[in-house]
């Protein structure tokens, strides 16, 4: 397991849902190989309408039967791993869009943690103050109601 925080790169793959690498899906490919490669996570997010550079818009409206929506596999990691795995990017992304973005990471949570202590969690061992990074209270103005 990878543990990340702060400076990272967010690398975002766009591509179509029916793309493929050797009969599989190319997102697929792409999560399994990220995962080979050690990269501290990665995720696939299927799209509900978009085009790209045929300029054709899929869309999962019922009356388009769209069946080629867009698909997003971000995979956040340190930019000297997220580097390394560029060169797989370039032998499975023929046709797709390559997206590296910095950001910063400001905490994990592992499912089934947190407040138990584990020292891994917001609001857990290292969460501070009020469920929070860096020690200070929620300000936030939401307490008692349901908030993200």
């Amino acid at each position: 397991m990878t543990r990340l925080t702060g400076g990272a790169l967010r690398l975002t793959v766009f591509v179509g849902e029916n793309d493929t690498w050797r009969h599989r899906p190319l997102y697929s490919e792409i999560v399994h190989r990220a995962h080979a490669a050690g990269l501290a996570g990665a995720s696939v997010f299927r799209g509900v309408e978009g085009f790209g550079a045929s300029s054709l818009i899929h869309t999962s409206r019922l009356l388009s039967l769209s069946e080629d929506l867009p698909v997003a596999v971000v995979i956040v990691d340190t930019p000297e791993r997220v580097e390394a795995f560029l060169p797989q990017l370039d032998e499975l992304v023929t046709d797709g869009l390559v997206v590296l973005d910095e950001c910063r990471v400001l905490g994990r949570t592992r499912r089934g943690s947190g407040a138990d202590g584990d020292g891994d969690g917001v609001g857990g061992a290292d969460g501070g103050a009020g469920g929070r990074r860096g020690g200070r209270p929620d300000d936030s103005g939401m307490k008692g109601k349901n908030s993200l």
